[in-house]
């Protein structure tokens, strides 16, 4: 047999030791009470002496337990202390428990491998989201500088301006797909930034920057305003959020309008799809959609799909805490 053969033999031998030390500990307590229960009925000792057998035999098991718990109490201990962004799990290292039961260690052991996989993805995810914040925004603002002062060229062809155009607006497509992924990416908001900001005027300039993008495309956009409020949280992740659903209903109606609709703690994104467009069936939104949905799920905001009439498409993202703007 090998060496880890014979390791994971004992110590499936081993597992059950704490359960057989309270078995012995409540056995030899049951067997105690007996015999001083016999005692006091033959008249071996008096009342009196058998009822205080009786409680220092109590006291005694409940030593016994209390030394047997401690090691639990100790493990509790730990996993009530240990918050989930700690680096430093020295003071999680099983043999720190001397002389611990089978069971204690196997779970003191498995909590000091969840605790340092934990740290390892958090240590993972902040080397990712570090290094693709600079390594993917670097060169995209180098395309954005190359291309704008491409567009100042006096003698570029119209072939080459619509070119410059197309790149253009591929790259702000690529810079919000990137902020997008690294929201998400992230364990928490960290970096974005939470403000008191007015939806309505992020939405103006979200639609702005929108039309740039989709200029070319049979797509208008619209705002309506019924309502105004304003919300607690990142601006930034707002605007990716509904540029998200932009860009899904765009797709979707391939030509027409895109509406966009602020109403009492509700944003409303409804296009119709024209004739020779085909709705996506269910768990066919679309990869602008599945984006959306989670950071809507991240942020606790909200976000339903439905298609009425068989064309008509609107998306609507409800905001369960809202403030009260004052013009």
């Amino acid at each position: 047999m090998t060496s880890t053969g014979a390791t994971s033999t004992r110590a499936v031998r081993a597992r059950g030791g704490f359960q057989r030390r309270l078995l012995l500990i409540f056995g030899m307590q049951l067997v105690a009470v007996a015999v001083v229960c016999l005692m006091g009925y033959y008249n071996v000792a008096p009342a009196s002496a058998v009822l205080l057998l009786i409680v220092i035999v109590s006291m005694l098991t409940w030593l016994a337990m209390e030394r047997a718990w401690r090691q639990v109490s100790t493990l509790a201990q730990w996993v009530g202390n240990w918050k989930e962004g700690q680096a430093d799990l020295t003071a999680l290292q099983p043999d720190r428990l001397r002389r611990a039961d089978s069971d204690i260690a196997t779970l003191a052991r498995g909590f000091h491998n969840f605790a340092s996989r934990i740290a390892g993805y958090n240590e993972r995810e902040r080397n990712f989201t570090r290094d693709a914040s600079h390594e993917l925004r670097s060169p995209l603002t180098v395309i954005k500088m190359s291309t704008d002062m491409l567009a100042d060229e006096s003698e570029l062809s119209e072939f080459g301006k619509r070119s410059v155009q197309r790149i253009r607006r591929a790259t702000r497509e690529m810079e919000a797909l990137v902020e997008a992924l690294l929201i998400l990416a992230r364990e928490a908001d960290n970096g974005q930034g939470e403000v008191d900001f007015v939806v309505n005027d992020v939405l103006r300039e979200e639609l702005a920057n929108a039309r740039e993008m989709l200029h070319g495309h049979p797509i208008e956009l619209r705002l309506e305003e019924p309502a105004t409020f304003a919300l607690h949280g990142s601006p930034r992740v707002f605007a990716v959020l509904c540029w998200q659903l932009i860009r899904h209903a765009s797709q979707y109606t391939g030509q027409g309008v895109v509406q966009v609709t602020v109403m009492p703690g509700i944003v409303n994104v409804s296009a119709t799809a024209g004739a020779e467009q085909h709705p996506p069936g269910p768990g066919q939104q679309g990869f602008e959609y599945a984006i959306a949905q989670r950071i809507s799920e991240r942020f606790s905001w909200p976000l339903s799909l439905h298609v009425q009439g068989g064309n008509r498409y609107v998306a609507e993202i409800r905001f369960p805490q809202t403030q009260q703007v004052s013009r």
